[in-house]
């Protein structure tokens, strides 16, 4: 048995996630479900039927440790039956079929029907990747314990697209990757782990993922050969892969590839060679992999090649691709993550929060209707706290899809316990009045307010090889629950971290309490000891974990925070700053630019102010910074506190884990605490109110 299979059994519990599938220990739980679940029945015949079918097969065998039988639908003792609206006569059940009028193509109904001889459920999609779907929520239901002898659900996804980044480079680093190695790449091949990369799906798929690019935004040398005759034929096997679970691949490109691959002198998007060159490379891509999803592009940001090299606008680069694309019906993702890195700082006319509003705003109706921009977040960089992104909803006419990152670049790098879902649902219900009240950012990213063609959510993946995923086994958490958000933003982030826990770790309520209790806290907690008030930064450069005040990897052009002895802060108002503020629609524009009114928690984004001004909690700013830093160590300690009252009830594997980050944690929070209190106490010369040692 190989050294690789041994660790998997040995931490089998962490490799499976939430997909554990636990034999039902509790007899009436078991009894209820085994009525239902011992006899399947699957009409129709596809590859992703059969992965749902497989899906059900291993989840039932492990949950009541027999095998179902598997039986003709028409058999009156099938008491699950799976397919698609096209294939189940609903009517036949007493269903009314106008029902699947209301879904979407990835929708499905989960309905007790009776068959003339018992009762049966029904698991029907409005396609296959929809019966696949209903297949994954009957055993969510299962896992957490709810009943299901008499279930009518009927559900579609809320966005579009719901997609993975994966930052993965081809020697097999991940770039802002913190839980192991690629596992698509390894020493410039691509794997033939088949095996890892259908576990990977089958993760992806129960919570309702459909797209992933498979490699870095940053395309380097060896990762444009991508696209070529020698490697697309192990791409495709990839995409066959995910297509067997209902996920699209894409391809990050590098927009100088004609160059690179020593075809053409130019990549002038305008050139009538490299927009022929462009149409023959994705004839060729789409040969090996026929529903090939698209292009995903980081251009003229941070070193990339892209249009500005030739005079020419986004609008050129990105329509070239989709013109290319289009006839295959694939599309362009055009990241705006655009700025000048090398810009000074210190020159308050020159602000990066504002660029990709600067550059992409005049552009609005320019774009191809393949063509979708997406958007971070943020207006920076995936910060602890910063404002929505003033793009989001500011372009009209052109296809949006908003970006979040799983992956805690600066949130504790998957050491530090970051629960990410509350602050992603800040975002999804923030207003931006871009068509008055009401025009929150999931009415925007989900297409209905400005009846976009394309649009949905993006993120950065978190996994890597780590035997557990993502190295922090609690990290995990931030996977399962992004996908089960973009599929229903409606969700609380108390419903999500429950469903994980429950899932994960079982229904012991020590544990359900405890673990939801550690994630719903964390993001705050992290705040806490790292940078309150949306400064942001202050992170060490290059590999961006654990505290620098003055650090970035452009300090040479001054600090983010423009901390002096007097105050701390950016100001970004109107007029005085950089003008920042003016990008959002009113009333977030008058809230932001006014000092009265701004937010707390954002008030060093917007804002320069003195150390001695009062928050509306009463504390002033430099107090403020004391009293967070020190709380914040000790909410860890008190994580740790929660986390060892588990030891007897979670498995030594994940148990150690978690322990051994939160350890690592503790010792980061006390190094951020001091280090800030430090600096800012000599910078302001204000001693702390409750006189408590700072060095």
């Amino acid at each position: 048995m190989s050294s690789k299979v041994l660790e998997i059994l040995n931490a089998k519990e962490a490799y499976q996630c939430w997909l554990q599938y636990k034999k039902i220990e509790d007899g009436r739980q078991y009894d209820e479900y085994a009525s239902i679940c011992l006899n399947l029945a699957v009409v129709g015949d596809s590859v992703i039927l059969n992965s749902a079918l497989q899906e059900l097969i291993q989840a039932v065998t492990s949950m009541f440790d027999k095998e179902p039988l598997i039986t003709n639908y028409a058999d009156p003792d099938s008491s699950i039956i799976l397919g698609t609206y096209q294939d189940i006569n609903l009517t036949d059940y007493g269903v009314d079929a106008s029902i699947m009028d209301r879904l979407n193509e990835e929708g499905y109904l989960l309905q007790t029907v009776n068959n003339g001889k018992r009762d049966c459920l029904l698991l029907v999609g409005k396609s296959d990747k929809g019966t696949l779907y209903a297949t994954h929520h009957l055993l969510r239901l299962i896992q957490t314990g709810e009943a299901i002898n008499d279930l009518t659900i009927v559900e579609s996804p809320r966005n579009q697209i719901r997609m993975l980044n994966q930052w993965d480079n081809m020697d097999g680093s991940v770039e802002r990757g913190y839980s192991g190695n690629s596992i698509f790449f390894d020493n410039n091949q691509i794997t033939t782990d088949l095996e890892r990369i259908k576990d990977y799906a089958r993760l992806l798929s129960s919570v309702g993922i459909n797209a992933i690019s498979i490699n870095n935004v940053n395309v380097w040398q060896v990762e444009t050969n991508l696209i070529t005759s020698k490697l697309l034929p192990e791409v495709a096997n990839i995409a066959d892969t995910f297509r067997r679970y209902g996920i699209k691949t894409f391809l990050s490109i590098n927009f100088a590839s004609p160059i690179e691959l020593g075809d053409l002198t130019t990549a002038d998007p305008l050139d009538q060679d490299v927009k022929k060159w462009w149409k023959d490379k994705v004839k060729e891509i789409y040969a090996h992999i026929p529903d090939f999803g698209g292009f995903v592009v980081k251009a003229d940001s941070e070193h990339r090649p892209g249009p500005f090299s030739y005079d020419r606008d986004h609008a050129d680069g990105s329509n070239m691709l989709a013109e290319a694309l289009q006839p295959f019906d694939g599309i362009v993702v055009w990241r705006c993550f655009v700025y000048n890195c090398m810009q000074d700082w210190r020159d308050r006319s020159t602000d990066r929060a504002r660029a990709a509003y600067d550059h992409f705003k005049p552009l609005d109706g320019k774009f191809h209707d393949n063509v979708i921009l997406q958007v971070k977040n943020g207006p920076m960089d995936f910060q602890v706290r910063e404002p929505i992104s003033p793009m989001i909803g500011a372009m009209e006419n052109t296809n949006q899809i908003l970006e979040f990152q799983i992956a805690q670049e600066y949130l504790g790098q998957q050491k530090d316990l970051a629960f990410l879902i509350p602050m992603w649902k800040e975002v999804l219900d923030f207003d931006t009045y871009a068509k008055g009240e009401g025009s929150t950012v999931t009415a925007i990213v989900d297409g209905s307010l400005y009846d976009y063609k394309f649009s949905g959510i993006a993120a950065v993946s978190n996994i890597g090889n780590d035997i557990n995923w993502t190295g922090n086994t609690l990290a995990q958490a931030n996977l399962y629950g992004y996908g089960r958000l973009i599929w229903n933003p409606n969700l609380t982030a108390e419903e999500i971290a429950g469903e994980w826990v429950l899932a994960t770790f079982g229904s012991d309520s020590t544990v359900l309490e405890n673990i939801t209790s550690m994630l719903l806290d964390s993001r705050e907690i992290y705040e806490n000891y790292t940078t309150p008030l949306g400064i942001g930064w202050m992170v060490n450069p290059n590999h961006h974990y654990g505290p620098n005040v003055d650090g970035y990897e452009y300090s040479r052009w001054g600090t983010y925070h423009f901390a002096d002895r007097n105050g701390i802060g950016v100001d970004r108002t109107i007029e005085t700053g950089t003008g920042y503020a003016g990008q959002y629609f009113s009333p977030n524009k008058k809230v932001y630019n006014s000092l009265e009114e701004c937010p707390d928690e954002l008030l060093l984004f917007f804002h320069h102010v003195p150390y001695t001004h009062k928050l509306k909690s009463g504390e002033t700013v430099i107090q403020h910074y004391y009293n967070t830093h020190f709380k914040g160590v000790e909410q860890v300690e008190n994580l740790i506190v929660k986390w060892t009252m588990l030891e007897d009830k979670i498995d030594e594997f994940r148990f150690n884990n978690v322990l051994d980050r939160l350890k690592m944690q503790l010792a980061n929070a006390k190094e951020w605490r001091d280090q800030v209190n430090t600096y800012f106490y000599r910078k302001s010369g204000i001693a702390d109110e409750k006189n408590r040692t700072i060095y």
